[in-house]
């Protein structure tokens, strides 16, 4: 039997344990609950509170539309307008932004108007574009070697750096030696999340010693994503999945065919997959 090896830290971080449990509790309520944008970066559990009636609203016109009921917002967090919007209307909501991405909307909305905020991460995630809803000056967002290379400063303008909390923490940190190496006069703010960073590690240090590597997440999940880069650099034999159905896939033979020789198994999760799921892997697993 092949030994499984489950990382400490897959499944639910804080923030989005926080959001999630958060939505149900007011489900007890009777209200009428809207999430701005999907509470969580899971089809099931998104599903799952859809069809206990919770609205997912999509766009700032569906949000427009609200007249009654609560509004959860996400760990993710929002843009500065909506925030305004909220409070200027009278919409009920509760803010369940996570109190570290709350940080970096602190960092960023307290430099002045001529500095110049650089944000490693996903220009499309909607953590990035709420932070940088907060920058009162110029901003930038860098996710790539390439683009720290060629970015050129304005003359005289102060620069901080800050990331997405769920950002690969050795991308930022070689971001951090180009600037370096080029001389620029830089304040560095590391806003990756120790529990990302953490879970990133774990990860690459089973991946390393195992035959087989499972990362278990929504393909919409960034930091679920960034695991399985960093599988897929140390075990070959590394598949993305986003629950146990679609492991036993026509899609996934070769994996399963790998799993049942393999003298080990490694398997981890992003911060935005249920318990339930990764129980449901790792049984399996262990059967075959």
């Amino acid at each position: 039997m092949a030994e499984i090896i489950l990382a400490k830290t897959a499944g639910f971080c804080f923030g989005v344990s926080r959001a999630v449990d958060k939505v149900y509790e007011l489900l007890s309520t009777g209200e009428k609950i809207y999430t701005y944008g999907p509470i969580i970066h899971n089809k099931e559990v998104v599903k799952d509170l859809e069809d206990k009636g919770v609205v997912t609203l999509e766009t700032e016109d569906e949000l427009k539309k609200v007249s009654e009921g609560v509004v959860v917002i996400r760990s993710h967090g929002i843009p500065k307008h909506i925030n305004d919007y909220l409070d200027e209307k009278g919409v009920k909501y509760v803010d369940m932004t996570c109190p570290f991405v709350k940080r970096i909307h602190k960092v960023v909305s307290s430099l002045d108007e001529d500095d110049t905020v650089l944000i490693a991460g996903n220009p499309n995630h909607p953590e990035v574009i709420g932070i940088r809803g907060w920058c009162r000056c110029e901003n930038m967002v860098i996710e790539t070697s390439e683009q720290a290379e060629k970015f050129v400063p304005r003359e005289g303008t102060n620069i901080t750096l800050v990331s997405q909390t769920t950002f690969s923490y050795n991308k930022f940190q070689e971001f951090v030696e180009i600037f370096t190496k080029k001389g620029y006069h830089i304040t560095v703010v590391n806003t990756v999340c120790d529990a990302t960073r953490g879970r990133q590690k774990e990860a690459f240090d089973i991946a390393q010693k195992v035959d087989v590597m499972i990362v278990i997440g929504d393909k919409h999940s960034s930091n679920s994503r960034k695991l399985f880069e960093i599988c897929s650099r140390e075990c070959e034999n590394t598949c993305f999945i986003q629950t146990l159905a679609e492991l036993m896939g026509p899609d996934m033979v070769g994996i399963r065919d790998k799993i049942s020789v393999a003298d080990s198994v490694g398997i981890t999760a992003g911060a935005s997959t249920p318990k339930n799921i990764i129980e449901e892997v790792q049984k399996h697993v262990r059967h075959e």
